[in-house]
């Protein structure tokens, strides 16, 4: 169940409540009785580690160019 915040545009009071998505939005402030406001954050999804970027699929591609920079050792190793 995602949590909302919100204030009061009359006393300022601000609190959260976990509502479900089918919820109404709160409209009274339970301090005073004056009218709500919903407050956006920034979003509460943050993607770590490896995996989530196009980038970090190249780095195990960069592995496999350390066993090919193996196989141009070898190819130096025929220069020689």
């Amino acid at each position: 169940m995602p949590t909302y915040a919100y204030a009061c545009k009359e006393c300022g009071h601000g609190f959260e409540a976990r509502q479900s998505f089918d919820d109404p939005a709160l409209t009274t402030c339970p301090e005073c009785g004056g009218p709500l406001r919903k407050v956006f954050n920034s979003i509460g999804v943050t993607f770590k580690g490896a995996g989530f970027y196009r980038t970090d699929s190249r780095s195990s591609g960069t592995s496999s160019s350390s066993s090919s920079g193996s196989s141009s050792s070898g190819s130096s190793s025929s220069d020689a």
